[in-house]
């Protein structure tokens, strides 16, 4: 009868702890200019340049390039291989701003961001090397002149490329 009770609660233990290391993720983004990258993260050779960046540190370092380009009609936001951000950004996002100098309207060290300022392009997928983002059609390229690595949750600007064509 004791082991009974011994294997019962033995088996609440090992569930109720397993359960307490479920990773939890953040809801969906109701954001309709959201997007989901796009399945390459491999920095594509082929295309039409539009404008180009080169990031500048924010509240962490963040370095590496930027190229917004065309490939057979779709339009893609691509980071280098070279680019690095800090992996403490629990929520990090890349965007793209209206301004060209996005630090200088923001105060440090948060640089937090004013909504309506800016559009988000889609979840940041790993902290460094070259990876892919499909830019939605609906998004007016002209009205932005940098993109962000932005931490949502925080409301914090890891690192900033003013583009230029």
């Amino acid at each position: 009868m004791k082991m009974n009770y011994l294997v019962i609660f033995g088996a609440i233990m090992v569930t109720c702890g397993c359960a307490g290391q479920a990773k939890i993720s953040p809801p969906p983004v109701n954001n309709p200019t959201v997007n989901n990258p796009s399945s390459t993260s491999k920095q594509s050779n082929t295309g039409e340049t539009i404008k180009s960046g080169t990031f500048v540190a924010g509240e962490h370092d963040t370095t590496g390039a930027v190229k917004i380009l065309t490939t057979n009609g779709k339009t893609y936001l691509e980071l280098n291989e070279a680019f690095t951000t800090s992996k403490s950004g629990p929520d990090l996002y890349i965007i793209l701003h209206r301004s060209k100098d996005v630090l200088a309207t923001t105060s440090p060290p948060a640089y937090p961001l004013k909504e309506g300022d800016y559009v988000t392009i889609a979840p940041l997928q790993k902290y460094s090397g070259s990876q892919r983002y499909a830019i939605p059609t609906n998004i007016k390229l002209e009205n932005y002149q940098s993109a962000v690595i932005w931490c949502r949750q925080f409301n914090a600007t890891f690192g900033t490329a003013t583009l230029s064509s």
